[in-house]
């Protein structure tokens, strides 16, 4: 499938899945060394990282490892309301854990920057963020990464996850707008 069409937008491939799973498999690799001894908690930020926590936590060969899920939103459309709602909160406690948020994509930074300070207000031993995709020409806030999968231009896409208006979250590749 090179090209589809989503609503009143084309998309073009973009990223195949065989890249998406060799950046996850590669960041997974990092993280089982350097958590080592940590207790960590991962942390899916839905709708959107579904796929990719998924595919990081089947990778995760800690037995202390333990995940779990928010829902916050900052998007309407192709453009982020520059507002980041919480949706659905943490049930457990944070204190003292490592705390490694899955994020599908970092672009303005907003949502990231406004969970990890929620997340700080919980007393968490450290917070790292793990994003799949980055869109460095987009960010808008100084945010601390530790794993990042793939920098993009600011491009709209849709796929593994990200959605256009809740559409193209199940394609398996990501793709881009055509403008």
């Amino acid at each position: 499938m090179s090209n589809i069409k989503i609503l009143d937008k084309e998309f073009e491939l973009f990223i195949p899945y065989e890249k998406i799973r060799s950046v996850i498999e590669d960041m997974a690799d990092k993280m089982n060394e350097t958590l080592v001894g940590k207790n960590p908690l991962f942390l899916c930020i839905l709708n959107g990282s579904f796929m990719f926590a998924a595919e990081v936590f089947k990778r995760i060969s800690l037995l202390d490892a333990e995940i779990s899920f928010v829902k916050l939103a900052s998007y309407s459309g192709t453009q982020t309301t520059g507002e980041v709602k919480e949706l659905i909160g943490l049930n457990e406690s944070l204190e003292g854990r490592t705390v490694i948020i899955l994020e599908d994509i970092v672009d303005s930074g907003i949502t990231i920057d406004n969970t990890v300070k929620q997340l700080q207000a919980m007393n968490p031993a450290e917070i790292q963020v793990a994003t799949m995709l980055l869109k460095p020409d987009a960010l808008v806030k100084d945010v601390k990464l530790d794993y990042v999968g793939i920098e993009i231009p600011n491009d709209f896409i849709v796929g593994y996850g990200l959605d256009y208006d809740g559409r193209g979250r199940n394609l398996i590749d990501i793709f881009k707008v055509v403008e």
